[in-house]
């Protein structure tokens, strides 16, 4: 019996709907990087995109446990001496709350061209409001 092997051709995205209201960070990450990557469907192909589109609405709505609104940082770097910068989450989820979804599903995706790839198929929004076509609603779990 041979293996099967999905190609391009194959692949059929669909649009799912996740409202990040009241949901924990990074459980919500975990179910969008699967959705993304294809994880759930039976043609799945590790090293082809064959994930679905992803729209998140009310990214400003989303909860962390514990202390991290204080605590956790995201860093960057200008690459120039002393060009470390950092912005605690509490800022950013006042200034940019969709960055803040971005980051935590880019990290639960492949660090490569592929990955860059799957993560172009996610747009996220603060507000309850978006212009895409979402067909499926994501599921609970």
């Amino acid at each position: 019996m041979k293996t099967y092997s999905a190609k391009a051709s194959d692949i059929k995205r669909e649009w799912h709907l996740v409202d990040a209201s009241d949901k924990i960070l990074g459980r919500l990450a975990t179910q969008i990087a699967k959705l993304l990557m294809g994880k759930g469907k039976p043609i799945f192909t590790p090293n082809l995109d064959s994930g679905d589109f992803v729209v998140v609405i009310n990214a400003a709505k989303v909860r962390v446990t514990g202390n991290k609104v204080k605590q956790k940082v995201y860093y960057r770097h200008s690459g120039y001496p002393g060009g470390l910068k950092g912005v605690t989450l509490e800022k950013m989820m006042q200034t940019n709350p969709s960055r803040v979804i971005e980051h935590a599903v880019k990290g639960m995706l492949p660090h490569n061209r592929l990955g860059a790839k799957i993560l172009k198929k996610l747009r996220v929004y603060a507000g309850d409001s978006h212009p895409h076509p979402t067909k499926a609603v994501a599921k609970e779990e």
